[in-house]
């Protein structure tokens, strides 16, 4: 019997679905030298294979984060730019588990990334994972956290409840003493 490769693993079955995701994420924490093969599968043309690999990300990242850190800079600058959802709801949750292994260029562009996807982005997963991220850096930096709050005000107002409410989460989170100025 052939084995598979991971871009194979991933196809097919209910775009919902997970299909082999966690079998692969499991090979993966096995044979971490295997890592570089999942990661290729964001090169996908199938766009089930590339949210079957972010999901794959979020896991390994919660489970051993320092295989990804080797891949920040094609995070930044290869990944930000695969124009899905999913992709970058996942950046916003990788950015925020990765910050301590960002360099000071990588947490800057980083921050633009999301910026960019705040003011950009109609997808409600992509602007909730977003709001998180941005306002847990935000309590600690005073210059995104000037650049945040109109965001937040105007998306407290969204028709979309979780969108609404994770706006007023947030701009609950910078409004407290506790946020550094």
């Amino acid at each position: 019997m052939k084995k598979r490769n991971f871009e194979e693993r991933l196809t097919g079955g209910h775009p919902n679905s997970l299909g082999d995701t966690v079998a692969v994420v499991e090979a993966v924490l096995k044979k971490p030298e295997r890592f570089g093969e999942l990661f290729d599968c964001y090169r996908s043309d199938d766009e089930v294979v590339r949210l079957r690999t972010s999901n794959a990300m979020k896991r390994i990242a919660r489970e051993n984060k320092a295989l990804l850190v080797p891949y920040l800079d094609q995070l930044l600058n290869e990944v930000s730019k695969i124009p899905q959802p999913s992709v970058h709801w996942t950046l916003a949750q990788l950015f925020a588990r990765l910050k301590e292994d960002m360099s000071g260029a990588q947490l800057s562009q980083a921050k633009k990334i999301l910026k960019k996807s705040i003011a950009h982005a109609s997808d409600w997963i992509v602007l909730n994972m977003t709001m998180d991220t941005l306002s847990e850096w935000a309590r600690e930096d005073a210059s995104l956290r000037r650049w945040l709050m109109p965001f937040l005000n105007g998306l407290q107002d969204d028709g979309r409840k979780s969108v609404s409410a994770k706006a007023q989460k947030s701009l609950a989170k910078l409004t407290k003493p506790s946020a550094k100025a």
